[in-house]
C-alpha cells in the first residue's frame, strides 16, 4: 500500500471518529433521560496505583483511551478529582477526564473536559442531577446526567456526569470567557495565615481583606490576569463599606436567585453553609460579578452545618429560616443584600417561585422517582456503590445512616414546603400579571407605528409596575414605570391596565422585555422565567 495513501486513510478514520463523536452528542450529551457509557482503557496494569500517586502528587494525568457510547477517543488525560472523598485504593473516586490532553482539537459536542462525580453521601443518587435541573430554570448552572463507568472492561459503577464550569460554559452563558474568573473553594487545610494579618477561617465568604494575599488560600483565580485579585478586592470592599452601590460590581438578581435556591433546597455545602464554598464568580462584560453554583451532591440537607453551632437535626433542616444569616456580618453576600428592603423582597419572591414551581406542587418528587427508575438497574449492578439497594429504594422517604443521617428528599422537602408556604415572610399574596400585549398597527392606518406600546393587566392592587427592556440581547436591561392613567392606550385611569410607550432612538426594530409588579410586601414577574425567556416584540410584525 502506498505510504501516503495509508497515512491519509488513517487521518480520515481518526477525523471520522471525532466527527462521529460530535454528531452523536447532538442528541444532547447531558440529556437527563439517558445513561452514558464510559469505557476507559489503560495500557498499564498498575494504573490504579499510578492514579493514586498522581492524585497525591497533585499534578499530571494518566493517558488512556475512552470509548464514549461506542465512539473511541484516543489518548485522553485521566486523573482523580481533587475532592475530599478521594481514598487510595478506592473504586469510587471521582474522575476528571481531558479529551484534548494530547489532541488539542478532540472533543464531544464542543466539550473537552468531563467530570464524573461519585455521589458521595447521596443514597438516592438523584441529589446532584435533580438539583442542577432545578437550578437551571433560574440561573446559569451546569448540566448533569448519569454514566456507567467501565475500566479495562470491569464495571466500576454508576457515576454522575457533570458539566465543567470552564471557558465553554462561560461563553455559552455570558457571551465571553476571558474576564476575571474565580473558583470559590477554600483550602480548608491551609488556614495558618494569621502571621500575615489575615482573618482566620473565613473561607470564601467574601469578607474584605486589605492584603490581597489573604484571599489566595480561599479562592482560586482561574483566569490569566493577576489583576483579578484587585477585582475581587473591589467586590468585597463594596459589600463591606458601600453595599448601596453593590449593583455596580455584582449582578444582584443572579446572586439572590442562588441564595434563594440554597435556602429552599437546604443546600448548605454552599455559600449559605459553614464553609461559604462551592460556587464560582465570573465578571461579565458589563463589569459585574455573577455567582455560578457548583457541587450539589450534598444538597437537600446531606450537609447540615450553617456555621452557627453544631449540625442541624431533621426538624431544624425542615424549618431552616428563610432569612438565615441576615444579621451575620461574616456572610456579607447575604447580610449586606438582605438588609436592603428591596433586595429582600426580590429574594423572597425568588424563594416563592422556586417553592411553588417545584415543591408545593410535588414536581420534585415525581422527577426524583423518574430518575431513580432510570438508574435502578445500573445502580443494582454496581458492586462498588456506597449504599445498598434497600437504602437506595428507601432513600426518598427515610433517613439513611445512623451517623451521617442523610434525610430522605420527600421526608425533608414535604414538611419544608409546608413550613415555607406558611411562613410569614412568604405568605403575602403577590400581584398577578394577568395579560401582557403589545399594540399592533390598526388596519388601514395610513402610517406604520414606530413605538412599542405595551399594555399589562395587573390585579391585586400593585404599588408599582415596571417594564424592563432592551433592544438587543447583548445590552443590559433598562427600566421604566408603567402608568395606569388612561394616557397610554391602557383604557381608563385606575382600571388595573398599565401602559407605556417605548420609542427606539436609533432605529431598532426588536424588543426584549419583562414586567415586574410589586406590592409593599411582595414582587411578581411576567414571564416568571424572564431571565432566560423574556417577552419579545418586532415592529415589522406589529405593522403587518
Amino acid at each position: 500500500m502506498n505510504k501516503n495513501y495509508f497515512l491519509t486513510a488513517c487521518f480520515f478514520l481518526i477525523s471520522l471518529g471525532l466527527v462521529q463523536a460530535q454528531n452523536d452528542s447532538k442528541k444532547d450529551f447531558y440529556d437527563t433521560n439517558s445513561v452514558k457509557e464510559f469505557r476507559i482503557k489503560f495500557e498499564q496494569k498498575d494504573w490504579a496505583e499510578l492514579m493514586d500517586s498522581l492524585r497525591l502528587a497533585g499534578d499530571g494525568m494518566l493517558i488512556g483511551d475512552l470509548t464514549l457510547d461506542g465512539v473511541k477517543l484516543s489518548d485522553v488525560g485521566i486523573r482523580y478529582r481533587g475532592t475530599r472523598s478521594f481514598k487510595t485504593g478506592s473504586k469510587r473516586n471521582a474522575f476528571n477526564i481531558k479529551l484534548n490532553y494530547i489532541n488539542k482539537e478532540q472533543n464531544v459536542d464542543g466539550y473537552k473536559s468531563l467530570k464524573l462525580s461519585n455521589a458521595l453521601r447521596d443514597p438516592s443518587m438523584v441529589r446532584e442531577v435533580l438539583s442542577y435541573e432545578i437550578a437551571r430554570k433560574y440561573m446559569p448552572a451546569p448540566k448533569a446526567n448519569y454514566a456507567r463507568l467501565y475500566i479495562n472492561e470491569e464495571y466500576f459503577g454508576l457515576f454522575v456526569n457533570v458539566e465543567s464550569v470552564n471557558k465553554k460554559f462561560l461563553k455559552e452563558n455570558f457571551g465571553s470567557k476571558d474576564n476575571t474568573f474565580f473558583k470559590c473553594a477554600p483550602h480548608i487545610d491551609d488556614m495558618d495565615d494569621a502571621s500575615k494579618g489575615c482573618k482566620m477561617k473565613i473561607f470564601s465568604s467574601l469578607q474584605h481583606e486589605e492584603n490581597v494575599e489573604c484571599y489566595k488560600p480561599n479562592y482560586e483565580l482561574k483566569s490569566d490576569d493577576e489583576e483579578g485579585w484587585k477585582d475581587l478586592s473591589k467586590l468585597t470592599k463594596a459589600l463591606a463599606q458601600n453595599p448601596k452601590k453593590i449593583s455596580e460590581v455584582l449582578n444582584v438578581d443572579r446572586t439572590l436567585w442562588m441564595l434563594a435556591f440554597n435556602n429552599v433546597l437546604v443546600n448548605l455545602s454552599s455559600y449559605t453553609g459553614q464553609q461559604s464554598q462551592n460556587y464560582y464568580l465570573y465578571k461579565d462584560d458589563s463589569g459585574k460579578f455573577n455567582p455560578i453554583i457548583w457541587d450539589l451532591n450534598l444538597s437537600f440537607g446531606s450537609f447540615k452545618n450553617t456555621g452557627n453551632g453544631s449540625d442541624l437535626n431533621l426538624k431544624k433542616l425542615q424549618t431552616l429560616d428563610p432569612l438565615l444569616h441576615i444579621n451575620n456580618d461574616s456572610k456579607p453576600l447575604i447580610s449586606a443584600l438582605l438588609k436592603n428592603p428591596q433586595y429582600q423582597k426580590l429574594y423572597l419572591s425568588h424563594m416563592r417561585t422556586i417553592l411553588y414551581d417545584n415543591f408545593v406542587n410535588g414536581e420534585y418528587e415525581k422527577r426524583a422517582r423518574t430518575l431513580q427508575r432510570l438508574i435502578q438497574v445500573p445502580f443494582i449492578n454496581d458492586q462498588n456503590k456506597f449504599y445498598t439497594t434497600n437504602q437506595f429504594n428507601s432513600s426518598l422517604r427515610s433517613t439513611i445512616g445512623k451517623r451521617s443521617k442523610i434525610p430522605g428528599l420527600i421526608e425533608l422537602m414535604g414538611k419544608r414546603a409546608k413550613f415555607l408556604k406558611k411562613h410569614k415572610k412568604l405568605t403575602p399574596i403577590p400581584p398577578e400579571v394577568v395579560e401582557v400585549t403589545v399594540i399592533s398597527r390598526e388596519k388601514l392606518a395610513p402610517k406604520d407605528i414606530k413605538s412599542f406600546n405595551i399594555i399589562a393587566q395587573v390585579d391585586k392592587r400593585p404599588k408599582n409596575v415596571k417594564v424592563y427592556y432592551r433592544y438587543d440581547s447583548t445590552s443590559p436591561y433598562r427600566s421604566i414605570y408603567m402608568k395606569d392613567d388612561g394616557k397610554h392606550d391602557d383604557g381608563k385611569a385606575s382600571d388595573g391596565m398599565y401602559g407605556i410607550s417605548l420609542k427606539p432612538q436609533d432605529g431598532q426594530e426588536t424588543l426584549e422585555y419583562y414586567i415586574m409588579a410589586e406590592t409593599i410586601y411582595s414582587i411578581e414577574f411576567s414571564p416568571t422565567n424572564y431571565m432566560f425567556a423574556p417577552y419579545t416584540a418586532d415592529l415589522n410584525e406589529l405593522n403587518q
